[in-house]
């Protein structure tokens, strides 16, 4: 599946789907006056990140970005199995204004933990889009640091700058596409996603399982590696339209792809290559094959 599709799909489930609305109805009780260090709820009635907290900030069970912006001045930590939506385009509390998330220190998400950051009109619509089919609105994420994700469950970003380094290590809900953890909440397949965003050091996966996985038209300072992943979707990974000033690597993945598909089969497939300002090395060599059966090149990945 295309990456741009499948984030759509995931962007109208939320908005269809019992977790959105209870995120929805959300209030801003999640940041006090003094603006505890932490943010905790369900999904039925998740805590609210909103306003500016001056020092570290840890989530416990589910939070949502969608009263207005978040600025975190120090760190942002996941707990194990916490999720954190942060893909809202309005001040959900009033019907206007604007709703982002900003780190300006480093992202840690710890194991099983899912964090959904920012969203566009292009490739994910926002959860509150009143017209998610023509959408208008946006909201950018900002980490000024690191985001590490450690035996995440799964990291979907778009419209983010990430100041430091991406580094995705293990996790991912199997290698099946059966919906399970926060996904099955909006009948979802276990992903994560990378999309229309600017890492200025290096982005690597590592040791991913799980049933898709993609890097689309996001800018890398440094080096994309992609390393021993497993997904249980054929059309994964697919590595696409990217700007990458360093290396890119790609090895014992279980396949990559530098195309899209055209319709709801594996083939026929639109190249879209990518910029590598160093090497090629791996899997990443060759343009992968545009038909079933056919060779891959002869253009560079």
């Amino acid at each position: 599946m295309d990456v741009s599709e499948l984030g759509r799909r995931l962007s109208l489930l939320l908005g269809t789907g019992g977790l959105a609305l209870g995120i929805l109805a959300a209030n801003a009780t999640g940041a006090a006056a003094d603006r505890p260090a932490n943010c905790s709820g369900s999904f039925e009635s998740p805590g609210v990140l909103s306003g500016t907290y001056s020092s570290n900030v840890t989530v416990e069970g589910a939070c949502a970005v969608n009263a207005g912006p978040a600025l975190i001045k120090g760190n942002l930590t996941l707990r194990p199995g916490a999720a954190v939506v942060a893909a809202f385009g309005l001040d959900d509390r009033t019907g206007s204004g604007s709703s982002s998330l900003t780190v300006n220190g480093n992202l840690q998400v710890q194991r099983g933990a899912t964090l959904l950051l920012g969203c566009d009109p292009q490739s994910f619509p926002c959860i509150d889009d009143p017209n998610p089919e023509q959408p208008t609105l946006s909201s950018p994420g900002v980490v000024s640091g690191n985001l590490s994700e450690q035996q995440p469950l799964g990291v979907v970003v778009h419209n983010s700058t990430i100041g430091g380094n991406v580094q995705e290590t293990g996790g991912g809900g199997g290698l099946t596409c059966e919906p399970s953890g926060v996904f099955a909440a909006f009948g979802s397949p276990v992903y994560s996603d990378y999309e229309d965003s600017m890492v200025n050091g290096n982005l690597d996966v590592i040791g991913l399982t799980s049933c898709w996985l993609g890097v689309a038209r996001v800018h890398v300072g440094g080096n994309l590696n992609m390393l021993h992943n497993q997904l249980a979707d054929p059309d994964a990974i697919e590595i696409i339209s990217n700007d990458i000033s360093g290396n890119l690597l790609c090895q014992k993945n279980s396949r990559v792809w530098d195309s899209a598909d055209l319709s709801e089969s594996l083939y026929p497939r639109l190249s879209e290559p990518n910029s590598v300002g160093g090497h090629r090395i791996g899997q990443c060599v060759l343009a992968s094959p545009a038909s079933e059966g056919g060779p891959s090149g002869p253009g560079p990945f």
